[in-house]
Order: structure tokens, then C-alpha cells, then sequence
């Protein structure tokens, strides 16, 4: 491909960030090279991630759903010297953007390149205040085609290896790993920069380069397991700082890079988590771990039920009765009820292992069943997961002891004493106190789940809601937490209303954009068959695109209809055995109590969904 003059426009002016993004896409579009459409694509990456690429440029480009609209390979520059917010005020401005269209096999190469030119901080400014449009062209050339040269390694130089990944596995864990290796060629170092992307781990690093190795670098936005590189030299930043300046984070590595040991807890604990942390990233870390364990046991159970009834008729509902003890269906049964008294264990053991790594999970696993043990069921799990968490990291921190013993502290000290301390602070501070706010809270919803009164009604509508306000979000999680906890309780109706609240919004988006063609762009209908597939399947997040885009229709029309369907679920006394599964587990028999009726809610949601974007959203010029 060729970089013209006329895919340059110096001196632009746009208002913010989503102005720029269209004003370079019609660059794209007025030279032929996408569909108008693209644009759209555009905006849908832009919400995934930030396409900010450091030293004042940004990178907008196209979905790979959006690839379609893509006639030639191209890039176009959008010059902005007074410089756009990029980052929501939370970096520096953007002063040169650059639209990319590519197609998949050319994307990661293109934007490779990019970075090679414009990882250059010096060369960055220079273009971003030039008035000749030539200057531009001629710096991108190597970007519009071929392979620009990166220096080599001197023979005196060191072995650096690293690794890169981003949330999405695209630009930025690419980025980060060119900027890498151009930095320490340009140190005079020999380098190797595993990327764990996308498409799963490429450049793979091998035993013997983790052997050769001088240092490691890992600059990552997500969790990279550092267990291969015991007794190395280990340095973590984020993508960013390896984009915006590779050769200060080489150097930073060389000069203050720790040994990395595999059973420290310090260490274990530093790495055990992404850049980005707190308290609801370690709650999360338990869920994920936990629910396994309840969607193995809450089916299991289920097709306990189910193969029961074939067998023994209407007695099969007494399956957990010794009479039918060593049946097949018995037997399901029981494995189902092993998982879930794992599952309480797990979701401490993890939240603990999220905050101080590996020396956490005994306490926490052991502070959890505990809480289980005594009646403070989830609640007291998920403070002794916390406690046993942040005392054990704090222990490891406190604790000194000569470096021959250093070995005991992860082994024996740290989960011995944190195990001994959760325990006790389980029996003797926090377990009667929640085991009563967990007894009281059971008791009301057992109240609620048999009346099905209005308090009931209202909590169903609740909960919904929340599944559709912010879609895979700290308060859809909150909801689907709760409900997913309360059926170790043998309170189902929580977790019907929710999952069927959950199913909503990606459901109502692709009815909406079948019924209501006007309202959405060529691009947001193609997208919105898959949202209706990620519906199906009780994925929420298939609806977020169309929520960035436009938050203030698309997000009230959402949160109505899924509390419509939570209230109606509630109302219809349906109860849901297993907490994932989407419409599918609609088929096995007994996982959801009045099937039927469950089904008729999530549609009445989705109707109601559909009609709000209908009557919201205003209509669209393609």
C-alpha cells in the first residue's frame, strides 16, 4: 500500500476524541479505501480498549468484525497540534491519529511497524507540529510497506527476554513486544519477546532461553504465571511503559530487577495480579475459581433429578434418602452436593490467593469452610478470604529471618500462622455475628421464595436490573455473586431472576436491530446477530458495544426490560438449580423449576427491551 498526501490532513481541529475518530475514518472512506461503515467498527474497538499508543499518538482502528468493510490496506494521519483528551483526562494528550484499516493477516504487521516509527519520542513530536504534509509521508513510509530495520546486537551485549500481553491479546501486547526488542537492540542486547495474545502464545520462550537469560521483563495488562522463571532476575510493568519508553525499562529491569523466587510469598503475590487491583478484582478471582464448582454441582444435581424421575417416578424426589442409596441417579446426586461443599472452601481460598499468592490459599480455604461450618455461610467466606489474604501478605512483608531459613516462611510460617489466626478469628470474632446475618437473611428469603409476595416481585426486579446496568460490571457481578451463593442454600429463585435478567440485553439488542433496521448502523445490525448467540449462552457483555455507543437510551431500555424479566420470574415462582448454562440448560430436566414459565419471562423482558430501543434510540443516516 501507498501513503498519498490526500490520507494526511495537518492542522485539524476536532472537539474530542469521537470527532477525530470520524474525521480520520472519512480520510479512509473519501479515498476509497473502506466502506463509510467502518467507521462504526472504529468506534466499537475504541470500547473494548484505548487505542492510545504513547508519545502522543493513538491508533484508532476497525473491529475484526468490521474487517469486511475494508476494500484496500491503508493507513490515513489526522494531525492535531492542540491535541486531544484520549484518556478520559488520565494521560497525555493525542496529537497525531492514525487510522488504520487492514485486514487480519495484515493488522498486527501494520501496527507493528507503526510503533517502530513512532516509538521514537523525538520523531512522535516533530510530526506532530510539521506543516508539510510530505514529512508525514515520507516518516510512515515504512509503515505503508515493508519491514523497517531494527538495529542488532552487539556481541558484548546481554540476553533480555520477556513477555507481553494485553486484555485483549491485539495492539498493545504487539506493541509492547516491538518496543522491547527495537530498545534492547538499541542497548546493544540480544533479545526474545514471547507475546500471549489473541491467537494464544507466540515466540515462545524455551527452557534454554529462560537459562541464558541475564533479565526477564514482563510487561503485562493481565496475569502472567512467573512460576518458569524461578531464580531469574524478574521485572513487571505494564504495557504502557514499555510502549513509551522500552530502553528506561530495560535499564530499570538491569538495575533493580529482585531474584525471583517461586515460593515467596512477597513475589507470589506481586505477581499474581495485573497492573490494575483492589478488592473487587480479588473477589472476582474467587468467583472465577468457585463457579465450576457450582455449575458442575448444580447440574450434576439436576441429572440426579432427571435420570431419578425416569427411574423411580414421582419417589425420585426423595433421591438423597438412603433407599435409593448406590443408584446411578443417586450417585450424581451426591457428586453434585460434593462439588458444592467444595465450592464455600474455594471462594475464601481463592480471594486469599489473589491478594498474597500461593502461602494465602490454606487459610483462606480453612477460614471459609470454617465459616461454612459454623452458619456464616458465603458472607463469612468471603471475610475470611479477605482476612486471610491481606494478614498473610502482611506477614510476609513483617517477618525476617536469616536467608538459609527464607525457604520456611512460604512452606510453613506463613500458612500455619495465617491458618491459626483465620481460625481463631472465625470461631471466636466474626462467625456468630454473620452466621446470625446469614441465618436472618436465609430465613427472609425462604419467606420470600414460598409467598412469592411483592417484596419478593420487587427484589426479582432488582436483581435484574442490575444484570443489565452494567453489564459484566461490579454491580452485575454483585447480583450474580449473590445469587449464585444463595443456592448452596437451597434458595433457587435468586439465581433464576438474575440469569434470565442476564440473558436480556443481548437478546433485546438483536431483536431491536431486526425490528427496528432505522436505528442502527449497517455494522451494529451485522453485530447484533452475535449478540443474540451471546444471549442465548448468558453472556451479557454481547450487549456492551451498543451501550458505549450510546449509553443514555441504550442502557435505560436494557435495565427495564431485565427487571421486567427478574420480577416476572420471581413472580412465576421459577427457581434455577444451576447458575450458568443460558437457554440451554432449559433442556435438562428439573435444573429450572417452571420451565415453562421461565422461558415466558425471558421473552416478555426481551419484548419490553426491544420496544425501548425502539421508542429511544433515534435513527441512523446508514
Amino acid at each position: 500500500m501507498q501513503l498519498t498526501t490526500s490520507l494526511i490532513r495537518l492542522g485539524a481541529t476536532p472537539r474530542d476524541k469521537n470527532e477525530a475518530i470520524r474525521q480520520v475514518a472519512a480520510l479512509l472512506a473519501e479515498n476509497g479505501k473502506v466502506a463509510p461503515e467502518y467507521v462504526e467498527g472504529m468506534f466499537a474497538r475504541e470500547a473494548q480498549e484505548n487505542t492510545y499508543l504513547g508519545n502522543g499518538v493513538a491508533i484508532p482502528h476497525g473491529t475484526p468484525q468490521s474487517r469486511h468493510l475494508i476494500k484496500e490496506t491503508a493507513i490515513a494521519v489526522l494531525q492535531v497540534p492542540g491535541g486531544i483528551d484520549w484518556e478520559d483526562g488520565e494521560g497525555e494528550p493525542a496529537y497525531l491519529i492514525v487510522g488504520i484499516a487492514a485486514s487480519d493477516n495484515e493488522h498486527l504487521a501494520v501496527l507493528k511497524r507503526l510503533s517502530t516509527v513512532v516509538g521514537d519520542e523525538a520523531v512522535a513530536e516533530r510530526l506532530a507540529k510539521t506543516t508539510d504534509a510530505e514529512d508525514i509521508r515520507r516518516a510512515l513510509s515504512d509503515v505503508a510497506g515493508g519491514e523497517s530495520a531494527a538495529p542488532q546486537a552487539t556481541a558484548s551485549g546481554k540476553y533480555v527476554i520477556g513477555i507481553t500481553s494485553c486484555p485483549t491479546g491485539v495492539a498493545h501486547t504487539y506493541m509492547a513486544q516491538e518496543a522491547l526488542e527495537i530498545g534492547a537492540r538499541a542497548l546493544g542486547h540480544e533479545v526474545k519477546i514471547e507475546t500471549q495474545g489473541s491467537v494464544g502464545a507466540a515466540n515462545v520462550l524455551t527452557p534454554q532461553d529462560i537459562a541464558r537469560a541475564d533479565v526477564v521483563i514482563i510487561a503485562a495488562d493481565t496475569n502472567v504465571d512467573p512460576a518458569r522463571f524461578a531464580g531469574k532476575r524478574l521485572y513487571r510493568t505494564g504495557t504502557k511503559a514499555a510502549i513509551n519508553d522500552a530502553a528506561k525499562v530495560i535499564n530499570t529491569a538491569f538495575s533493580e530487577a529482585p531474584i525471583f523466587a517461586a515460593d515467596s510469598a512477597a513475589a507470589a503475590a506481586s505477581d499474581a495480579k495485573p497492573e490494575r487491583s483492589g478488592v473487587y478484582k480479588h473477589l472476582m478471582t474467587g468467583v472465577s475459581y468457585m463457579l465450576p464448582f457450582v455449575v458442575a454441582g448444580g447440574l450434576l444435581i439436576a441429572l440426579g433429578f432427571a435420570f431419578a424421575s425416569f427411574q423411580f417416578g414421582e419417589k425420585g424426589i426423595f433421591i438423597y434418602e438412603d433407599a435409593y442409596k448406590g443408584t446411578f441417579a443417586a450417585n450424581l446426586f451426591w457428586a453434585g452436593k460434593a462439588a458444592f461443599e467444595l465450592f464455600i472452601p474455594v471462594l475464601g481460598g481463592y480471594i486469599a490467593y489473589s491478594i498474597a499468592g500461593r502461602p494465602g490459599i490454606a487459610p483462606g480455604m480453612v477460614g471459609a469452610l470454617i465459616a461454612n461450618q459454623i452458619g456464616a455461610g458465603f458472607l463469612g467466606a468471603i471475610l475470611a478470604g479477605f482476612m486471610a489474604g491481606y494478614l498473610v501478605a502482611f506477614l510476609a512483608k513483617t517477618i525476617k529471618l536469616p536467608r538459609e531459613l527464607e525457604s520456611l516462611k512460604p512452606m510453613i510460617i506463613l500458612p500455619l500462622l495465617g491458618t491459626a489466626i483465620v481460625a481463631l478469628m472465625m470461631y471466636y470474632v466474626v462467625g456468630k455475628p454473620v452466621g446470625s446475618l446469614m441465618a436472618a437473611l436465609t430465613a427472609w428469603l425462604e419467606t420470600q421464595q414460598n409467598a412469592k409476595g411483592f417484596a419478593a416481585f420487587l427484589l426479582g426486579g432488582l436483581l435484574g436490573g442490575m444484570m443489565a446496568l452494567d453489564m459484566g460490571g461490579p454491580v452485575n457481578k454483585a447480583a450474580y455473586t449473590v445469587s449464585t451463593a444463595l443456592i448452596g442454600s437451597n434458595i433457587f429463585f435468586p439465581m433464576a431472576a438474575t440469569m434470565a435478567a442476564g440473558m436480556t440485553p443481548p437478546l433485546a439488542i438483536f431483536c431491536a436491530t431486526l425490528l427496528f433496521k432505522n436505528r442502527f448502523t449497517v455494522e451494529e445490525r451485522e453485530a447484533g446477530k452475535a449478540a443474540g448467540i451471546l444471549g442465548l449462552s448468558f453472556i451479557t457483555e454481547g450487549a456492551i458495544p451498543f451501550a458505549a455507543k450510546d449509553p443514555l437510551r441504550v442502557i435505560p431500555a436494557l435495565v427495564i426490560g431485565s427487571a421486567v424479566t427478574g420480577a416476572l420470574s420471581v413472580a412465576f415462582g421459577c427457581g434455577l438449580h444451576a447458575p450458568h448454562g443460558g437457554v440451554f440448560v432449559l433442556f435438562i430436566p428439573n435444573a429450572v423449576d417452571h420451565v415453562l414459565l421461565y422461558a415466558v419471562a425471558i421473552l416478555a423482558g426481551t419484548a419490553v427491551s426491544t420496544a425501548c430501543l425502539g421508542v429511544f434510540k433515534k435513527r441512523v443516516s446508514a
